[in-house]
């Protein structure tokens, strides 16, 4: 089974998309992780990477390139990325989007980060302001229309634990005998 969980900085991505892999016996790939991975080779931090991005388009298309290779390859998988649904397309046996308001967003990445909040909150719409810009420009995706995914979740509603369980409790009732249709991924372009 290959599961996508998407959605914006803060919005529980890693925290949940480890959870349902580790509830569900699959491996767990976090873009972010490779993101941080690649900012810190360079000697940035992720918001300063993201915005060297946008004059470097090989920075997302190689990291895109290797999600995308994962979503095409391998089984048994929950890949973690904002663009995860959108990559895996077809692939993917369900496709997630996770959010929550950008206060408690920002609160999150603010307690992880060890920074104040107000920072975490400007840095984090600066983020998105550029990874919205640029995965438009290269791909043609709208990473605000969520139509592509099947279930999306405003993570703040719930606890981390009952979120979690409502997760599995999703995955396991998804019967692919009954399943009449994922909804196709168009007019999108990958120039990896």
């Amino acid at each position: 089974m290959l599961i996508t969980v998407s959605g914006p900085p803060g919005s529980g991505k890693s925290t949940n998309a480890a959870g349902l892999a580790g509830a569900l016996g699959l491996d767990h790939v976090s873009g972010g992780d490779i993101f941080r991975e690649m900012a810190a080779d360079r000697g940035m931090t992720p918001v300063e990477f993201n915005e060297h991005a946008e004059d470097d388009g090989d920075i997302d298309r190689d990291l895109d390139r290797r999600l995308c290779e994962i979503a095409t390859t391998r089984e048994s998988v929950v890949l973690e990325s904002r663009l995860a649904g959108w990559l895996a397309g077809e692939h993917a046996d369900l496709r997630f989007w996770f959010d929550a308001p950008v206060d408690v967003r920002a609160e999150r990445i603010a307690d992880r980060e060890d920074k104040p909040v107000s920072q975490a909150r400007e840095e984090t719409l600066r983020r998105e302001a550029s990874e919205r810009k640029r995965y438009l420009e290269y791909y043609d995706v709208d990473i605000d229309d969520l139509s592509i995914y099947d279930a999306a979740y405003n993570t703040a509603r719930w606890g981390p634990d009952r979120f979690l369980d409502a997760l599995v409790a999703t995955v396991e009732a998804y019967d692919p005998d009954d399943d009449e249709g994922k909804v196709p991924i168009e007019g999108v372009s990958y120039d990896f």
